[in-house]
């Protein structure tokens, strides 16, 4: 099968690109007042919040998945903020929710005109972009990161150190006598650098808007971050610089350590805003994974662990805490919804705009202790 060479697509610099959102002008502060919600909205979301504190207060995990569009809204201050409280001890996002705030790091601005810039053939081809963050999980696998770290160490480091390709050459002899999984990174690593004519040493990229990193933030504070993309589905596949080996690592690497996290989980409370796919589909094989580890451990299946849905679909007009709804209602489609159901543990879904919800919650928390 003949396959396209990106090596022929011409790449454009991002300050050829108008954009639709500058960080400067429509971040969220996490100190602006919480509002005021409807009453089963503000008890769903109080509930919540006291679910939060009881976790943390026992050391169990709260772990936030989210899709891009909570980045898009400009709610990573807050984000930040629940990271460097403590209350949030894992984040997951797919992939466009790591380039969109990389692209807020890099210059403050994201979110291209899509209809316009796919029929110039314009979409997606920004040589910052994906230089940055392919280069970035490059480099980062070497060092066995995973995807998110991997682009969250680039951003505070402000670029990445890349070994000379005789360095490369002895560190994969070296494997091939003692095998690790460092060898298809360092292979890898290998081949861009040699293929692409990358200059060993300093790969610098400054980052003037950092403070608006949730990436940056995790890989500062050790909290693990991690990215679940699909292949083709974000626009770092346009680039030259892509490889297969190189994402599939970091992103296995990450799927892992959610999986990790998703086994301590008993006692814990998983949340999810906006990801109606991704992230149920990556938490009901974590969880089947971290109840085969479990029963053959310790006979028992996780358990008492809150599952928290927050979008701003209506959720089909049906109240879940009544069971499953039959096949023959909207609200059975909802795979948001139905699949965290099936998963155990007590599901609360709460319908708000997530700028709403995550300063509401934060409202709720703020004051109160880890511990």
């Amino acid at each position: 099968m003949h396959r396209l060479d990106r090596r022929q697509l011409t790449m454009f610099p991002l300050t050829e690109r108008e954009d639709k959102l500058v960080i400067d002008n429509m971040h969220v502060s996490p100190d602006t007042p919480a509002p005021v919600l409807a009453p089963l909205e503000a008890a769903r979301v109080a509930r919540l919040a006291a679910r939060i504190a009881a976790a943390r207060d026992a050391g169990k995990p709260v772990m936030l998945t989210y899709g891009a569009h909570l980045i898009k809204n400009g709610l990573s201050p807050v984000l930040i903020r629940l990271i460097e409280e403590g209350w949030v001890t894992h984040l997951a996002t797919n992939g466009a929710g790591s380039i969109h705030d990389w692209e807020f790091a890099f210059q403050g601005t994201s979110s291209e005109d899509v209809r316009d810039n796919v029929a110039h053939g314009r979409f997606g081809t920004w040589e910052e972009t994906g230089r940055a963050i392919n280069l970035a999980v490059a480099a980062g696998g070497v060092d066995g990161l995973g995807y998110g770290w991997s682009v969250g160490r680039f951003i505070a480091e402000d670029g990445a150190t890349l070994p000379e390709p005789d360095a490369l050459r002895a560190a994969i002899t070296a494997s091939l006598a003692q095998p690790d999984e460092r060898l298809g990174a360092l292979a890898d690593l290998l081949y861009l650098s040699t293929t692409f004519g990358l200059a060993a040493g300093r790969q610098a990229m400054t980052h003037r808007f950092k403070q608006y990193s949730i990436q940056c933030a995790a890989y500062r504070l050790g909290v693990p971050f991690t990215v679940h993309p699909g292949v083709g589905y974000d626009i770092i596949y346009t680039h030259p610089l892509n490889c297969g080996g190189a994402i599939g690592r970091g992103a296995v690497r990450d799927f892992l350590g959610y999986a990790e996290s998703i086994s301590r989980l008993g006692g814990g409370v998983h949340l999810t805003v906006g990801s109606a796919i991704m992230a149920p589909m990556i938490f009901e094989k974590s969880l089947s994974m971290a109840n085969n580890l479990a029963l053959a451990t310790t006979g028992e299946a996780l358990k008492d662990y809150d599952l928290v849905v927050n979008d701003i679909q209506e959720g089909g007009d049906w109240d879940w805490s009544q069971g499953e709804p039959p096949m023959e209602h909207p609200a059975y489609y909802l795979r948001f919804c139905k699949t965290f159901y099936r998963m155990g543990g007590t599901l609360d879904y709460i319908c708000l705009d997530n700028r709403a919800f995550l300063l509401a919650l934060y409202g709720a928390l703020r004051g109160a202790k880890v511990g």
